[in-house]
């Protein structure tokens, strides 16, 4: 009998002469099942077809493998977990400004946090002091709450606003 030389496993699946059962349960690539037989004739049925013979639940008996293509099986399941990573990562963004900005300087901040809530992210918004200006906390106070109103269509309160030395900070978080 000639030597065939089986892929290498690397990942966490039995696969083809890794799996030492006698009887298995086999599934074909389509979903459909074939039956309960002897691992090496399931083996030769997957040899035939140019695919991998699979071991997907060891607790059942018997156990069930399934007849298919293990490389593009591995494929879909990184594609899959690395998707689920993507949708549920968050960033902080940060807006920083002065007390004293200008309107239109204001505007665009607003804008920039927007954009960040709808997106997904969270926002830090930060209003820094500089020299003299500790002294009037109050009007930065002031300045963080007029933008938690004019963001409230869509930012929620996630910290609300407190010192941190010479500045004022809140976090916001998208709406659900």
């Amino acid at each position: 009998m000639p030597i065939v030389h089986r892929k290498q496993n690397r990942s966490k699946h039995t696969i083809n002469d890794q799996i030492t059962f006698p009887e298995i349960r086999v599934i074909d690539a389509d979903g459909s099942q074939i039956g309960i037989m002897a691992s090496r004739d399931a083996l030769q049925i997957a040899e035939e077809r140019e695919l991998d013979l699979v071991l997907l639940n060891d607790k059942s008996d018997p156990p069930v493998c399934r007849v298919m293509d293990y490389d593009k099986f591995r494929y879909q399941q990184e594609k899959k977990s690395s998707a689920g990573n993507k949708s549920r990562s968050t960033t902080l963004k940060e807006v920083k400004m002065g007390y004293k900005i200008g309107e239109h300087d204001y505007q665009v901040r607003i804008n920039q946090a927007k954009r960040f809530l709808k997106g997904g992210n969270i926002v830090k918004a930060t209003v820094t002091l500089r020299g003299r200006e500790v002294q009037h906390a109050n009007l930065a106070q002031e300045r963080l709450k007029r933008m938690l109103e004019d963001l409230q269509e869509v930012a929620q309160v996630q910290q609300p606003p407190k010192r941190e030395g010479r500045n004022l900070m809140m976090i916001l978080g998208p709406m659900k």
